[in-house]
């Protein structure tokens, strides 16, 4: 284990204490590989799956493993068209599992996400029966404060550059409290406890992941 696994592997395991503190259920796994195997321990065969266009999801192999897998899974990637994709994105409400990632997570276990369309931070609010999040551990920062201003300057630029979307922050790489029309900073969501115990599931890994 070298000198980085090391920082990673002991500031994970008190990120994972804090996020239980606030009722919810959390894992800090080494590796891509263990991380998808314990996210599917977690999520029984036959399950009704959904979720938003997060990137650490499909980096890790999650999104392979339940599209292949014996579950129900609602692929808004395989829409033919918009109303379609708008039907499978409204299943997420009433769906078992609903898989994302964090724009920002602080190291007492905050987590801020930033949306455009809002699909994914209304899905982590309120619907899903469980939430499993998958957050590489460089989107572990200092405090609430600081997982602001991940998610806005560093996050949310990044999003936009992918999307090919018209923003200042795409020309400017920080963000700019823009009202442009293409602004995907529309809806914040900042999520500090879990009313319902353990609705939310958090993988940490060692790894950098998503944006």
């Amino acid at each position: 284990m070298d000198v980085r696994q090391k920082r990673n592997e002991a500031l994970g395991k008190r990120v994972v204490k804090a996020l239980e503190s606030r009722n919810m259920e959390a894992y800090y796994a080494a590796s891509k590989e263990e991380a998808v195997k314990k996210a599917l321990e977690l999520i029984p065969e036959g399950s009704s799956v959904n979720m938003g266009g997060s990137a650490s999801v499909r980096e890790v192999g999650l999104l392979d493993a339940v599209s292949s897998g014996n579950y129900e899974f609602y692929d808004r990637d395989k829409a033919a068209t918009p109303e379609e994709k708008n039907e499978i994105a409204l299943k997420a409400f009433t769906c078992d599992w609903f898989l994302g990632s964090v724009n920002a997570m602080s190291e007492d276990g905050v987590f801020v996400n930033i949306d455009g369309n809002a699909n994914r931070v209304a899905a982590y609010a309120f619907g899903p029966k469980n939430v499993l999040l998958i957050v590489g551990m460089n989107k572990v920062v200092k405090t609430e404060e600081d997982a602001m201003h991940r998610a806005r300057n560093e996050a949310a630029p990044i999003n936009t550059q992918r999307f090919g979307i018209d923003t200042p922050c795409v020309k400017n790489g920080s963000c700019f409290d823009c009202k442009s029309p293409d602004c995907i900073c529309c809806q914040i969501l900042v999520t500090r406890f879990s009313r319902i115990p353990k609705r939310f599931k958090i993988i940490l890994v060692d790894d950098v992941l998503g944006f």
